[in-house]
């Protein structure tokens, strides 16, 4: 899936849209999308001054960003808005520096009705630099 396919499935834009390109989908299940990361992302310029380094709130926005994508390819969430409703067992393990490909991995852990869990993973040349568990309920618009 290309950007214009991530536009028509997410309702976020840029600046704030961090996912390049889906490269796997096992629909319902799991899904891998690369976000190229460049000294031109606007969050560099005050993180941090001489020595870029993205925060980890947008690496783990950019998780929940793909398991909303994951969420909207079942039929039964068509039209609906992926809503983050928690994040647990956060470990952020590495830094993420412009010039990095970061490899965003998330596969589902439950769905129950209108609720669903994912455990998310970000790698940076096969190094995991963020894990999480990030919890979502579906709602209309």
């Amino acid at each position: 899936m290309d950007i214009r396919g991530i536009v028509n499935n997410l309702p976020h834009r840029y600046p704030f849209l961090l996912i390049d390109r889906v490269i796997e989908i096992d629909p319902g299940r799991r899904i891998v999308a690369l976000k190229n990361v460049t000294y031109n992302e606007p969050f560099f310029q005050g993180h941090f001054p001489g020595q870029p380094i993205m925060p980890g709130v947008l690496i783990l926005e950019a998780l929940a960003q793909l398991a909303g994508t994951l969420l909207l390819r079942r039929m039964e969430y068509t039209g609906k808005l992926p809503v983050l409703w928690a994040i647990d067992k956060v470990k952020l393990r590495g830094s993420v520096v412009p010039g990095d490909q970061l490899r965003l991995e998330v596969e589902t852990l439950r769905m129950k009705g209108q609720m669903a869990q994912v455990m998310g993973t970000g790698k940076v040349a096969g190094r995991t630099v963020c894990e999480a568990t990030l919890m979502f309920t579906l709602v209309d618009p």
